[in-house]
C-alpha cells in the first residue's frame, strides 16, 4: 500500500507557507536548504535581493567567472534589447565565429563576467538567445546597434559593469526592457548605413595603370602604388561643382524600389529575392578632413544584401571616372549579370537600426516594455563616440595606408572585368558574367606576402556587412 504524502497545512489566511527541504551539500563542502517553488513571493523577492548583493560582490572581487555552477534558484531574466556602439578595426566582424575575434565574442564574455549572465548560461549565447540587428563584416564599424537577448538586469549598475570589462572600443550605451517576443533582427523595420567617401575617387582614370593594362598580359600585371608626391596630389584634390551633381544624381537613382541582383553575389539570388526597398540616398556638402575632401553618404533601406551598399558605392566612383552616363544604372536594376567591383569596406558604418513599428505599438500591447526602442537618450555619447573612434580611424587609416586609392587602381589594371563602364551606357557581351564561370584570378600586389593573400582569401569568403533578416 502507498504511502500517503503529508499535504502542507494552510494558515488561517488561506495563504500556504514556504516548504522547505532538508539541507544539501554543497560543491564546497558546506550545507545550504533547498528551496521548493512552493515559497511565498515575499521570501522570493528576498531571496532574489540577497543574490543580486552576492553577485555584485562576486563581480566586484573577480570571483564571478571562477563560481562554480549552482542548482540554487535562478536569478530573473528579462528579454531586453541592448543598445551598443563599436569600432570594427582589429575584428572578424560582428557576429560570434569560433578562433576568430568578434564584437559578439567580447560583448557575450563581458556580459558574463559583469554578471547579465549566469554561469549556467555562460558556455553558450544561444542560451540567451542572443540576437543582432544588422551584422557587420570585418573592419565595418556600428556607431548603433541593436542586440537583443534574454539578461540580469535587477542591478542598477550593470551598464557601467560592461563597459568596465569591454575594450574602449566597444561600449554599451543602455538597454531596453522588451516584450517576451521581441528579436532585433526580424522586427527591426530598417537600417540606416553612413559611407564616407575621400573625393580624389572621382579623379580622371590614370594613365600609367591604362599603359600597363594595355601593354601587360592579365596575369603578369601588378597593381603599382602611388608614390608620395602622387598621393599628395590626389589628396589636394577638389571635387568640382558639376561632378558633386553628377554624384548626388547618381545616388538619387537608387531610391524607391529596385532589383538589385547586380548588387549581391551571384549564389542564391534570383529575380524573385533580389528586389528592395531603399528610402533615401543623401550625399553631403564636402568637408576638409587631414587636408583631404570627403564625402558623407547615408542611405536608408528596408534591408540590404550581401555587398549591396559597397557595390552600390563602387559602381558610381566608376562612373564617374569613365564619365558613363546616368542611363547606365537603370539597365543595371535586373537584366544581365555583371561585376560589380565593392568599394572598400573601409568607409561603411552602421549608424542605427530602426524600430519604428514597434516603437509605435501602444503600451497595452507591450507588457513588461520600458520604453523605446531608440538612441536618441544617447545621441552626445555617440556622437563623441563616432568621432573619436570610427571616424578618426577611417581618416587616419586612409592616410597612412592609401586604401581607397589602391582599390581605384586595381579596377583600372584590370578593366577586362568592367567593359560596361563606357561613355555610351552600354553593356557589351564581354562584361556579362556567365553562371558557374569562376573569375579570373588577380595577380598580387608588389611585395604581397603568402598571410595578406590568405587574408584577403579569408575576407572574401566570410559574411558581408550589410546582411540582415530578409538577406540571403
Amino acid at each position: 500500500m502507498a504511502e500517503e504524502q503529508t499535504q502542507p497545512t494552510a494558515n488561517v489566511s488561506g495563504s500556504v507557507p514556504p516548504v522547505k527541504e532538508p539541507e544539501v551539500s554543497t560543491p564546497d563542502g558546506g550545507k545550504r536548504k533547498r528551496y521548493i517553488r512552493a515559497q511565498t513571493g515575499k521570501d522570493r523577492r528576498e531571496y532574489v535581493k540577497r543574490k543580486i548583493k552576492e553577485r555584485s560582490e562576486e563581480v566586484n572581487d573577480g570571483t564571478a567567472s571562477n563560481r562554480p555552477e549552482s542548482s540554487e534558484p535562478r536569478l530573473p531574466k528579462r528579454r531586453a534589447a541592448l543598445l551598443i556602439g563599436f569600432c570594427g578595426s582589429d575584428y572578424q566582424g560582428m557576429q560570434a565565429n569560433e578562433g576568430a575575434r568578434t564584437i559578439e565574442g567580447e560583448l557575450f564574455k563581458a556580459l558574463c563576467e559583469a554578471g547579465a549572465v549566469s554561469a549556467d548560461n555562460s558556455t553558450d549565447q544561444k542560451k540567451v538567445q542572443l540576437q543582432r540587428a544588422a551584422r557587420t563584416d570585418k573592419g565595418v564599424h556600428a556607431a548603433g546597434q541593436v542586440v537583443s537577448l534574454k539578461m540580469i538586469i535587477e542591478d542598477p549598475m550593470i551598464v557601467e559593469k560592461i563597459n568596465q570589462r569591454l575594450p574602449a572600443q566597444i561600449r554599451v550605451w543602455g538597454f531596453v526592457r522588451v516584450v517576451r517576443s521581441f528579436n532585433a533582427k526580424t522586427m527591426c523595420d530598417s537600417r540606416v548605413y553612413e559611407y564616407l567617401l575621400p573625393t580624389y575617387t572621382f579623379m580622371e582614370p590614370s594613365k600609367k595603370c591604362m599603359e600597363l593594362a594595355r601593354t601587360v598580359p592579365f596575369e603578369e600585371r601588378e597593381i603599382p602604388v602611388s608614390s608620395d608626391e602622387e598621393m599628395q596630389r590626389k589628396r589636394d584634390y577638389r571635387a568640382p561643382k558639376e561632378v558633386l551633381e553628377f554624384v548626388k544624381d547618381a545616388f538619387g537613382k537608387y531610391k524607391g524600389t529596385h532589383d538589385f541582383r547586380n548588387f549581391t553575389v551571384t549564389k542564391g539570388c534570383t529575380e524573385n529575392n533580389s528586389k528592395r526597398y531603399i528610402h533615401w540616398f543623401d550625399v553631403s556638402e564636402p568637408m576638409i578632413i587631414n587636408g583631404s575632401e570627403w564625402l558623407s553618404l547615408k542611405v536608408k533601406g528596408q534591408s540590404f544584401m550581401l555587398h549591396q551598399i559597397r557595390k552600390m558605392v563602387g559602381l558610381v566612383i566608376l562612373m564617374v571616372r569613365a564619365g558613363a552616363p546616368l542611363s547606365l544604372m537603370d539597365k543595371l536594376f535586373g537584366g544581365s549579370r555583371v561585376n560589380i567591383p565593392k568599394a572598400p569596406g573601409l568607409g561603411l558604418l552602421l549608424e542605427r537600426p530602426v524600430f519604428d513599428g514597434y516603437n509605435k505599438r501602444p503600451d497595452s500591447d507591450k507588457p513588461g516594455s520600458s520604453g523605446k526602442v531608440s538612441f536618441e537618450p544617447y545621441e552626445k555619447e555617440i556622437g563623441e563616440f563616432r568621432q573619436k573612434f570610427i571616424y578618426d580611424t577611417i581618416t587616419k587609416t586612409e592616410l597612412d595606408e592609401a586604401v581607397f586609392d589602391n582599390w581605384v587602381m586595381s579596377t583600372e589594371v584590370f578593366p577586362e572585368q568592367y567593359t560596361y563602364i563606357n561613355k555610351e551606357g552600354i553593356i557589351p557581351e564581354s562584361a556579362i558574367v556567365v553562371p558557374g564561370q569562376e573569375a579570373r584570378p588577380r595577380p598580387r600586389r608588389p611585395n604581397a606576402g603568402i598571410s595578406t593573400l590568405a587574408a584577403d582569401k579569408k575576407t572574401a569568403e566570410s559574411s558581408e556587412d550589410e546582411q540582415d533578416s530578409n538577406d540571403l
